[in-house]
């Protein structure tokens, strides 16, 4: 690094990324002090608290802000209107302020029985527009190129298919040739069986048509011939998952946003206004358009007022992800001493973040230790204990509300008890029991009066028990809603002679004489006279509440105080007891873990120092490291696993079993545990490892070609890492020779190879 001058750290907000954000974290505080950093983000509203820790960590820091977009950016919502069969677009935003006309489009914000029908009517009346509708809506208006964002590689690839069998041609016969050379340019190195397999046929003839998706489903290679594509004007719409808009040079001049929500792996999230920004960020190619578009599409559950909401919206603010990790604090013990490595964690965002919040809960708290003080003066009276009298004033209340519980239990269970032909008084009137019958959990009775009248009484309308005065009997056949039934019952009823009863005792207090005993008792305290009584009690109410803010700010600043410190010596305690640090040094198994870089960089460190991949042949090895690299994510469950020998099975088992047992050690000192082994993978990677065809290896599993190599790629990373860390030198010779066998084929051609097309003269670029 003797010659380094600057650092660009290009979207800065990763630094709140949970697993880049630490490593940029600690990029910043250790780089050499002579090192300049240029730290861009188009979506950090608290700019200034970031400079500040710039500051602190690397010196005098500028910030530079800018308001104005380099292109103008115009919100749109894309509405169907299914009475005159056409799109409807509405700008979203007037003024900054959400467009007063887009009301109509939303249902009212009450979820009563008038919300149903209103909702109802709009779904009647308005519709989410098809992905066809959309594409010749944007070429009609101009509005192409388009990148259309569908948070579901699915979703990407059937609405290519669906634009595509519908007929439509996006291109010219010139392009269609440039298309294709791009193409065949970028696949050059991907042999014609691997083609066959990952749909090359129907990728190629969409992509003529300038249509094409973008994910990462898809091989590298794929994606570089759309890039490319796009990048020259040649592909008109890309259907794209929110991965494209990170790190990839593609504007176009529109956006279509689908939905403002997108499964994560484990539920659905609404759009945050940072990632709606940064999908609206690609609308607009400068030095090309004068305006951007982004266009939102009406959906049932996506109202106006949301989108709105998040086209005006300017709210993002960085946070800190930062937090130690088990690779982290061996090197810090490696080259520093205790005091030193608890001061350079004390340099992090998320300390200085914390240290700033720490001192506006300190403030807070001193604000309401004053607040305190002056609520218990006020609570104070000559005449005696206020918080008697409120004690006794809440007793009160507490009896006379069990009486009333007990009053409606009381009527319920004499209700409960009324059968058809039973007769009671109800006010002046008396009523024969028709029917009985419950709803929504509650009996209701059917009754009639002397006069044939029909009536519902529920157990609400009961102030005191029921109880049945006389029986009539009811007639055969029993037919309760039959008006000859009803006008008999109503005969026998005017006859009937009424017995006086009284409701069955029960053992309650109804007459509420222990609440009216404790109010009393409260009354006749001297307190209760004293004329400031209100300011009193208010006082006390007051206190009691700010007692309460006390306790919960006192436990946020126990927690943020010193937080990361206590992470860390946390984890220095599980690295001794698992035999990586002695004391404060490394021992042989730590100095593994100092050079293994990995999400789960101490479950892996333990595997290879437990001697777990020692004696495996290369594709096995392959395969039970693949547990520590994969990650099942699809909403489906994963397959059952399947191993190549038994001997891969045992030492998938004894992998699976140290993992149990270090996640419950992580647990049992407060730190997250760390991910679980998953064996979804571990045939394919020993399959593709023993020289397996793509085809064959791809045959019979639900895993995309992108998703492989990708997943080869990782594997092969952490492979190669063995091949240098491992003590066991047959395992490090066999580890590089997985990663050798690994790299092969597709994955060998996705590996960064740089491809020239020389683009048309007057091409857009």
């Amino acid at each position: 690094l003797d010659r380094l001058a600057f650092v660009v750290l290009d979207e800065v907000h990763y630094l709140q990324d949970s697993y880049r954000g630490p490593v940029w974290e600690e990029v910043i505080v250790h780089a050499p002090q002579a090192v300049r950093f240029v730290c861009l983000s188009a979506t950090v509203s608290n700019a200034d608290e970031l400079a500040g820790w710039i500051t602190a960590a690397r010196g005098p820091t500028t910030t530079v802000v800018e308001h104005e977009r380099p292109v103008e950016l115009v919100n749109h919502f894309l509405v169907h209107d299914k009475a005159a069969h056409r799109l409807v677009q509405l700008q979203t935003l007037v003024d900054g302020r959400p467009n007063p006309e887009g009301h109509r489009f939303d249902a009212p914000q009450d979820q009563g029985p008038r919300h149903l029908r209103h909702q109802q009517r709009a779904r009647h009346k308005w519709g989410t527009p098809r992905r066809t509708e959309v594409v010749a809506h944007l070429e009609g208006s101009g509005l192409l190129p388009a990148i259309c964002f569908i948070f579901s590689r699915k979703g990407c690839d059937d609405a290519v298919r669906a634009v595509h069998d519908d007929g439509m041609h996006l291109t010219t016969a010139e392009e269609r040739v440039r298309i294709r050379a791009i193409a065949e340019a970028h696949l050059a190195r991907l042999g014609a069986d691997d083609l066959v397999v990952l749909g090359h046929d129907r990728w190629l003839a969409a992509l003529e048509a300038g249509v094409a998706a973008h994910h990462a489903g898809m091989v590298p290679p794929f994606k570089e011939a759309v890039e490319a594509c796009f990048a020259q004007g040649l592909v008109k719409v890309v259907f794209a998952t929110e991965t494209l808009a990170l790190g990839i040079n593609m504007p176009a001049r529109s956006v279509v946003i689908e939905s403002l929500s997108k499964f994560t792996g484990e539920g659905h999230e609404d759009l945050t206004p940072s990632q709606y920004t940064q999908l609206t960020g690609r609308a607009g190619r400068r030095g090309i358009d004068p305006v951007g578009h982004a266009l939102v599409l009406w959906s049932p559950w996506d109202g106006f007022d949301k989108v709105a909401a998040l086209a005006a919206s300017r709210e993002f603010v960085l946070r800190s992800a930062f937090r130690p990790t088990a690779n982290m604090v061996v090197n810090l013990i490696r080259r520093y001493d205790r005091e030193q490595a608890h001061e350079l964690l004390g340099r992090s965002f998320a300390q200085f973040q914390a240290d700033r919040s720490l001192a506006r809960l300190a403030h807070r708290r001193a604000g309401r230790v004053r607040l305190l003080a002056e609520a218990e003066e006020a609570v104070r009276c000559d005449r005696g204990d206020v918080d008697e009298y409120r004690a006794l004033r809440r007793a009160a209340r507490d009896a006379k509300r069990e009486a009333r519980r007990a009053d409606e239990q009381a009527v319920a269970v004499a209700v409960d008890r009324l059968a058809p032909g039973d007769v009671i008084r109800f006010g002046s009137h008396r009523y024969a029991v028709l029917s009985t019958s419950y709803r929504k959990g509650a009996l209701r009775l059917q009754v009639i009066d002397a006069d044939a009248h029909v009536s519902s009484l529920d157990v609400d309308d009961f102030d005191r028990p029921p109880v049945a005065a006389a029986t009539v009997a009811m007639p055969e056949p029993y037919d309760p809603r039959n008006r000859v039934f009803q006008r008999q019952v109503a005969n026998q009823l005017r006859r009937a002679q009424l017995r006086h009863r009284t409701a069955p005792v029960l053992d309650v207090d109804p007459s509420g004489g222990a609440a009216a005993r404790v109010a009393s008792d409260a009354r006749d305290l001297p307190v209760a006279r004293c004329p400031d009584l209100d300011r009193h009690l208010s006082a006390a109410t007051e206190r009691d509440r700010l007692r309460g803010q006390i306790a919960d700010l006192d436990r946020r600043l126990d927690e943020r105080a010193s937080s990361l410190g206590r992470q860390f010596d946390q984890i220095t305690g599980l690295l001794g007891r698992w035999g990586f640090v002695d004391g404060w040094s490394l021992t042989d198994r730590g100095e593994v873990l100092a050079r293994v870089f990995h999400e789960t960089d101490l479950l892996c460190a333990a595997v290879i120092t437990e001697g777990l991949l020692d004696g495996l042949d290369p594709a096995s090895l392959a395969g039970v490291v693949s547990m520590l690299t994969y990650e099942h994510r699809s909403k489906e469950p994963p397959p059952a696993p399947w191993f190549p020998s038994r001997e891969v099975r045992e030492r998938a088992a004894r992998v699976e079993k140290l993992a149990q047992r270090l996640a419950r050690d992580e647990v049992a000192r407060g730190l997250p545990p760390s991910r679980h082994p998953d064996p979804t993978f571990l045939a394919l990677a020993h399959a593709w490892a023993s020289g397996t065809p793509l085809d064959v290896v791809m045959a019979d599993d639900d895993v995309s070609g992108g998703d492989f190599v990708r997943n080869i790629k990782t594997l092969i990373d952490l492979v190669r890492q063995v091949g240098e860390v491992a003590p066991d030198p047959d395992t490090r010779h066999a580890a590089r020779a997985a990663a050798e066998a690994l790299f092969r084929g597709v994955v060998s051609a996705s590996s960064d190879v740089s491809v020239s097309v020389a683009p048309a003269p007057g091409a857009e670029a």
